[in-house]
């Protein structure tokens, strides 16, 4: 399998529409409904333990709900059931993502966690079918940064 992170060019972002999704058959091949929901669940776990924790809610409570909401966006893109589209409508992920100071080091480690992730719950997948999940995610994660280049975070300042 090959998960690369690309780099991050604020002069080359993507175009939203531009970004393939990934290909359809990746929500079946790693075991449908319940092989999702454990996907997405470890992601959150390990992400909660990440450097970018400060990002998410600690409480278990908090946590679960947000892997429930944001599982079903994952895996609606994914190619499983529209529940995400159906319950919230149209949601423009960049805009959502504004009020969140989001760097190239968070874009980094969030999909990192990703990689490792799918590197566990999705070996025995076909790997083009994995890699085109995962260059969804890496090219769409640009259009999250919203904070520029070499700016120091509130976390950095903190460890001052």
């Amino acid at each position: 399998m090959n998960l690369v992170i690309t780099p991050y060019d604020p002069d080359n972002v993507p175009k939203e529409e531009e970004i393939p999704l990934p290909d359809p058959r990746f929500y079946e091949a790693v075991g449908g409904e319940e092989g999702f929901k454990a996907l997405v669940s470890d992601f959150y776990d390990r992400i909660v333990e990440s450097d970018i924790a400060f990002f998410f809610p600690q409480e278990e409570e908090e946590i679960e709900k947000i892997k429930i909401h944001n599982g079903k966006y994952f895996a609606e893109i994914a190619g499983g059931p529209k529940r995400y589209s159906e319950e919230m409508g149209h949601i423009d992920q960049v805009e959502m993502h504004k009020p969140f100071s989001i760097n190239e080091k968070h874009r980094d480690e969030w999909l990192g966690t990703w990689r490792e992730v799918l590197e566990t719950h999705a070996k025995k997948v076909d790997a083009e079918i994995v890699e085109s999940y995962f260059r969804f995610l890496d090219e769409y994660s640009k259009l999250l940064i919203n904070r520029r280049r070499n700016a120091r975070a509130f976390e950095d300042l903190a460890k001052v």
